[in-house]
């Protein structure tokens, strides 16, 4: 490996021998770690003679790392398989949870926004693509997709809104990281009602669960996705809402509705739809994502470390506080009220 010593005894083992079963030259000039975002998992990039290559394995002391090595392995191969534009995978370690697979460079979709703005030509393209790429990963995966693939949760369903969704909320924004202790009684109530609104939504499609502008990359032309280990069965309006919403970028709520609408025709050529139908769930299904969004990026910023993530509070904050404002929010009169406190405390927190 070029004296370079950056993985395990074990891990270079697997490693050489995916190489010769790929065929590739066993011998890695460089190998660079790479950052993950939010993720524990730990990233290399490999040069491998003229390629370039991409090593992920388990994040360290993470008691699920393995599973999640494992179901990113069997989904990874899953969609692309049934022509999603994840990276390929060329093959995987059972014994240390090695993943190795293509490298579809650096630049993300939230790279291009930044330097060209979310009205560009070049921007719009990427966003449609990504659509047309997310309805038909959300339809046409769905034979054979195995729930027990799912390292974390099988399907998103109550539960998880509860406890990961509008639970991390309150927990992770409003009690650990704005010290908010004097919640309203009836906030509860409200997270019960916006999950048992948004479990009428069909549910059996293919969920990404983090289909956002820094998980899709572009590689040659092309939206490539990423990040999909936490695929499990759930409804379609959750991951269009978490592209459109997207405090990364912030698209203003015209460019939102515009591109919603390419997303339903995308989907309109793979399965029967009922807009209608669609656009009433969906705001249900923005706004736990919405929710969902705020507890991660406190949770991350205290908890972890990571202070990336605290810059994208405040407007992921503004978008909840729009949200709230159309009709369908006076069903929420005690969120409305702690997202006023939370506007002045994180304010105050920057």
């Amino acid at each position: 490996m070029g004296g370079i010593k950056v993985f395990t005894d074990q891990q270079r083992q697997a490693l050489d021998r995916l190489l010769a079963e790929q065929g590739f030259i066993p011998e890695i000039q460089v190998a660079e770690r790479m950052a993950g975002d939010g993720s524990d998992r730990q990233f290399y990039r490999l040069a491998v003679g003229d390629l370039s290559l991409l090593a992920i394995l388990p994040g360290a002391g993470q008691p699920q790392g393995m599973a999640e090595a494992r179901g990113a392995q069997a989904i990874g191969n899953h969609f692309f398989a049934h022509g999603v534009p994840v990276p390929r995978i060329y093959g995987f370690a059972e014994e240390c949870g090695l993943i190795l697979c293509e490298d579809l460079g650096d630049t993300k979709l939230h790279d291009l926004v930044l330097r060209y703005g979310t009205q560009a030509p070049e921007v719009d393209k990427y966003y449609r693509q990504a659509l047309a790429a997310l309805a038909h990963l959300q339809t046409e995966t769905r034979q054979g997709f195995q729930p027990d693939w799912c390292w974390d949760t099988p399907r998103y369903d109550r539960e998880l809104m509860l406890t990961r969704e509008s639970g991390y909320f309150r927990k992770g924004l409003c009690e650990d990281f704005l010290g908010m202790n004097n919640l309203p009684q009836g906030l509860d109530r409200e997270f019960v009602f916006l999950a048992e609104r948004a479990m009428q939504e069909p549910a059996d499609f293919i969920l990404h669960r983090d289909f956002q502008s820094r998980n899709l990359m572009v590689c040659d032309g092309k939206i490539r996705i990423i990040d999909f280990q936490g695929a499990r069965l759930g409804p379609l309006g959750y991951d269009v809402g978490s592209l459109l919403i997207d405090p990364y970028v912030g698209l203003s709520p015209d460019r939102q509705q515009a591109l919603l609408g390419c997303y339903l025709d995308a989907l309109a050529s793979h399965i029967p739809l009922d807009r209608g139908r669609f656009i009433e769930g969906y705001y249900y299904m923005a706004l736990q994502r919405n929710l969902q969004i705020l507890g991660a990026f406190a949770f991350l910023s205290k908890n972890r470390g990571k202070h990336f993530f605290r810059q994208f509070i405040n407007p992921a904050t503004r978008t909840l506080v729009e949200h709230l404002a159309a009709p369908q929010g006076r069903d929420f009169p005690c969120l409305r009220a702690v997202v006023e406190q939370v506007i002045t405390l994180a304010a105050l927190t920057r």
